[in-house]
């Protein structure tokens, strides 16, 4: 029996797939524990359109991600640390308060968990912090640490 999968099935195959599974295996477990439905023509259907909405949205997020790419291109944050003795930078700059300049200089949102520092940012001057909007797309924000 053809069977299309509701939920990851181990050994059989994986949530959107077209399978073929016996006649019991499909009636006793995969179909009363809503882990598949049986591939009629409506329920092909269904699934051919949940694919394509699922590609749309997919589709959007890396646009959404490239054009904040573009956004992000030339411009640049700047932060504020204390100074301590010797005019080294006391504290360090962490990805939480990039995030909050981000959002204040330049009004966009973005999340503290997308930056990827290798670690805080402990000197003066402009640092480049890269940013990973979509799997496919990363970014480069400038940031500019001065001494207060």
């Amino acid at each position: 029996m053809k069977v299309i999968l509701l939920e990851d099935v181990k050994s059989l195959g994986k949530k959107g797939e077209i399978v073929t599974a016996s006649d019991a295996y499909a009636r006793n477990i995969l179909i009363p524990k809503k882990l598949g439905v049986e591939a009629t023509p409506t329920a092909l259907n269904d699934l051919k359109l949940q694919q394509k909405h699922a590609e749309k949205v997919a589709q959007e997020n890396y646009d959404k991600a490239v054009a904040l790419k573009e956004e992000l291109k030339d411009k640049s944050v700047e932060l504020k640390m204390k100074a301590g003795a010797g005019g080294k930078a006391f504290g360090s700059v962490s990805s939480k308060e990039i995030s909050q300049a981000v959002k204040v200089q330049l009004g966009l949102e973005l999340d503290k968990k997308k930056m990827q520092l290798a670690e805080a940012i402990k000197s003066f001057g402009v640092h480049e912090v890269t940013i990973k909007l979509h799997p496919k797309v990363t970014a480069v924000l400038r940031v500019k640490v001065t001494e207060e």
